[in-house]
């Protein structure tokens, strides 16, 4: 069984580079929140649009990084590089189309679901240029898969802080107009998070050409388009694709009937989301490590270590969170200050502080379990779980903000039924389904 040394050393890179990734995160909300309440609510339905659709491409590499980890665990090296060669080619094809569909229908989308002539307008300004970023982050997400395949995480910290720095800088620049640039507000943002992306992309190719043994990997071995290599992945991803696309269609849903609650309304839940995605970083890296540690340890032929793997990190992660979830509750008024100056905004989102971090507590165990059922390669099962799990999530959300128009604090209980249900259909998957033999 892994140690807790070895899951530190696999987790902690992939901490660090999701901390500097949700920079960007922070300095947009912090900054567009000085801009005015209706280009902070903008950011909040044109980001998640936007990761709506990058969510397709996450899930695709999720499902390349199990199979990449598969390998590794039975020393296959020189099959590890192919799954990745032609995932960059799939997945940047993909982009192209969904590109193109973004320019296309995107504002017929937008229309439909915002109610607010101002929102729609800003969220359209910037989607005009946020789209450009698929053609970036559709192939970040499969050298992201390779290294996390391969737990060699360490490059995905230097890689974040490349690309942290340089979206904050330009978030400067542009949103404010300094050094000589006009003030461009959200499209600046937009612009900002579009080069910082390409940037990051740029890291990664010259540091896997530099440091990386591409004989042992197979990464000189792309001589045609394998469809069969791609059938073989696409039958593990796709169901994980389609798992994380469900997933945030839930969160945009979610914006939708705050949205439709009032401005003010969105402006909290996108400060509150903020804080949100900083806080579950420590859970995302810990359940990317358990995603790859127990396809390694299926692949090693060691599957009755698998719960016990779970478990250990299960616990490492709720006490992580449990420090998390305090020093937010201790402090709101301070964390809250980072993202606007306006006090009542400030006083208004307290009690949503409080409800995401009881659901956080939750998610610190739900979100492990869940990534051990993906990890065994029973996708198809971990996206029934998902999706039923879902279902009671919207009806909750319609019920609540819709039908008895809550405020918002109460619609962020969704994420309490959320992980809730997520925790107990992984639990009993994983103690009484059928996944030791999963062959992938």
């Amino acid at each position: 069984m892994y140690s807790n040394k070895q899951i530190w050393n696999v987790s902690y890179p992939i901490f660090l580079s999701l901390l500097a990734q949700n920079v960007i995160n922070v300095t947009d909300t912090a900054f567009l929140g000085r801009v005015g309440e209706v280009e902070l609510g903008a950011a909040a339905m044109g980001g998640l649009f936007y990761i709506c659709i990058y969510t397709i491409a996450f899930g695709f590499s999720t499902g390349s990084q199990i199979v990449m980890a598969r390998r590794n665990g039975e020393k296959q090296y020189a099959d590890v590089g192919p799954v990745m060669i032609q995932g960059i080619v799939f997945l940047f094809l993909l982009a192209g189309i969904v590109f193109t569909l973004s320019k296309l229908y995107a504002e017929n989308v937008i229309s439909l679901l915002i109610s607010s002539e101002q929102v729609r307008g800003a969220t359209m300004e910037f989607l005009d240029w946020r789209v450009f970023g698929f053609f970036f982050s559709f192939v970040n997400v499969m050298y992201r898969a390779f290294y996390v395949g391969i737990t060699r995480t360490k490059v995905l910290t230097m890689n974040a802080v490349v690309m942290a720095v340089t979206n904050v800088i330009l978030d400067y620049v542009l949103i404010f107009g300094h050094l000589g640039f006009p003030a461009m507000g959200i499209k600046g943002a937009a612009i900002a998070s579009v080069v910082a992306e390409g940037g990051s992309i740029l890291f990664f190719v010259i540091y896997t050409r530099l440091t990386v043994n591409r004989n042992k990997y197979g990464l000189n071995r792309l001589t045609s388009f394998d469809f069969a290599l791609l059938g073989r992945v696409l039958n593990i991803s796709i169901f994980t694709m389609m798992q994380y696309f469900f997933s945030m269609g839930s969160w945009f849903m979610f914006f939708v009937v705050v949205e439709r609650i009032g401005v003010r309304d969105l402006a909290i839940a996108n400060i509150v989301r903020s804080i949100y995605v900083v806080m579950v970083i420590p859970v995302s890296a810990l359940s990317t490590t358990t995603n790859t540690f127990v396809s390694n340890t299926i692949g090693a032929d060691k599957t009755d270590q698998v719960m016990g793997v779970i478990a250990k990190i299960s616990k490492l992660s709720f006490y992580i969170m449990a420090v998390f979830a305090s020093v937010v509750c201790l402090f709101p008024k301070l964390i809250l200050s980072v993202y606007t100056n306006d006090p009542l905004l400030i006083a208004d989102s307290y009690a949503s502080i409080y409800v995401i971090s009881a659901a956080m507590l939750i998610s610190s165990v739900g979100s492990i379990f869940f990534s051990g059922v993906t990890g065994t390669g029973n996708t198809r099962s971990a996206l029934t779980m998902e999706t039923i799990t879902l279902v009671f999530y919207g009806v909750y959300i319609y019920l609540v903000g819709m039908v008895f128009k809550q405020p918002v604090e109460i619609c962020f209980t969704t994420e309490i039924v959320y992980y809730t249900g997520l925790l107990a259909f992984s639990y009993l998957y994983l103690k009484k389904g059928r996944w030791q033999h999963k062959k992938i």
